[in-house]
């Protein structure tokens, strides 16, 4: 049997607020994708802002490891694209290609997509990605191909012109039901409508070409939606993650995990699915005991990060089973407002207050009981075995992977736009380093 193609499908900002988990956001092509593949009901991604997080994921290791501390867009960049798992797969024999975002690489001091490595840059424009992935798998690769498909579409600012009547609209978990949120949200699922329908357009490529057998499909996002409280947050509004795999036989049926797990799990595991060694600096675990039913979880824990968005915001979180630590780093008592996309929803919370709003150095949260996270526990008498449990936790993972953050604050590399924390938006005057 030849060694399965792999199609990686990435989008902006979609968290888990798709069709295939119960949301009232249309998306039947990745619904269908969900019912003959796999789909993890509790991923997480290791960091909830973009470069970061797709960092993560592609080098199998915590951002800060990665070196990736912030965005592309601002001048952040890999610290080693050869960790870039394009390249240990290219030595298993595979071809790779790039449609669409990627996110690792900018292009004013660095060479974009060039930097990164792929055999095939087929297009770095985020309109016609779907085409262009399409059109590459109409080809019939003759070796087996990585190919990554990376779609702009759920990214903010969305359009207002579209058919879906904010007046049937929920709004995301934990916003006001107001007519601005629900416009918000109405948008988003227009965007999500749009994205679905191109990444249709891409796996019936693969029905059309006769690769849909032998291509391990995975789709995913970076983080949650950009609400406030969402995107570039610790809460599982901000880490949760969408992911679902079909294909390459371990990958079907329609199964559903319930087990925890995380973006730097997806390398390790097709190292396992490929039989090929794992490179030294991989931190995650594969995921194959779970659908092989040799294991109920590979993880006590998982552990996400912010260092910088559009501006500073040291924190740092673990997250296991039921409960949920989060701490921050800038000594802050209100939001980083240039952290928070601008949007019809955070203009609503602005007009409310929300700039005042305080924010605790240290959060505990009952995921149980309190699945919003909304009631920090942090001075719970009862809950002070699990405190100090998880901040133990937390300092031994900052440790072992040697976050730059122990030695204080870490510092933006020469040539990054950043904002400044006081700001209102991102859109506001930056700073370069």
């Amino acid at each position: 049997m030849p060694r399965p193609n792999i199609l990686y499908i990435h989008s902006h900002d979609t968290g888990r607020y798709l069709q295939p988990y119960g949301h009232a956001v249309p998306t039947p092509n990745l619904q269908q994708l969900a019912e003959r593949g796999v789909l993890f009901r509790r991923a997480y991604c290791a960091a909830p802002t973009c470069s970061p997080s797709r960092a993560a994921l592609l080098t199998g290791q915590s951002p800060h490891s990665a070196g990736m501390l912030g965005l592309a867009n601002r001048h952040f960049v890999l610290r080693d694209f050869s960790q870039h798992i394009i390249h240990t797969l290219k030595s298993a024999g595979y071809t790779s290609a790039l449609a669409g975002i990627q996110h690792l690489s900018g292009t004013r001091y660095h060479g974009g997509a060039a930097d990164v490595g792929y055999d095939q840059v087929l297009t770095e424009s985020r309109p016609d990605a779907h085409t262009a992935a399409a059109d590459f798998i109409r080809a019939h690769p003759a070796e087996p191909f990585w190919l990554t498909v990376g779609f702009f579409e759920t990214h903010r600012e969305f359009p207002t012109e579209h058919e879906v009547d904010p007046a049937y609209v929920n709004p995301p978990a934990g916003l006001p039901d107001t007519p601005r949120v629900r416009q918000d949200m109405a948008n988003y699922i227009a965007m999500a409508q749009t994205l679905d329908d191109k990444i249709g357009y891409v796996l019936n490529a693969l029905d059309d070409s006769g690769l849909r057998d032998n291509t391990l499909v995975i789709y995913t996002t970076d983080h949650g939606l950009a609400f406030p409280g969402m995107k570039c947050n610790l809460t599982d509004a901000g880490i949760g993650v969408a992911l679902i795999m079909q294909g390459a036989d371990s990958f079907s049926g329609g199964g559903v995990v319930d087990a925890l797990v995380s973006h730097i799990d997806i390398f390790p595991t097709l190292c396992d699915l490929l039989s090929i060694d794992q490179p030294a600096w991989l931190q995650g675990h594969s995921i194959l005991p779970l659908l092989r039913g040799e294991a109920a979880s590979i993880r006590d824990e998982v552990f996400a990060e912010v260092s910088y968005h559009a501006a500073y915001e040291p924190k740092r979180a673990v997250r296991t089973e039921r409960y949920k630590y989060i701490r921050r780093y800038d000594r802050r008592s209100t939001p980083v407002l240039s952290n928070i996309d601008d949007g019809l929803a955070k203009s609503e919370l602005m007009e409310a207050g929300y700039a005042e709003m305080p924010v605790a150095p240290e959060q505990l949260y009952d995921t149980i009981f309190d699945p919003g996270e909304r009631n920090n526990l942090i001075d719970s008498a009862a809950h002070a075995a699990v405190l100090d449990e998880l901040r133990a936790r937390l300092d031994r993972w900052m440790r072992d992977t040697d976050d730059p953050l122990l030695a204080g604050q870490v510092p933006a590399p020469p040539g990054v736009e950043l904002n400044d924390p006081d700001g209102l938006s991102s859109r506001g005057p930056m700073t370069t380093m």
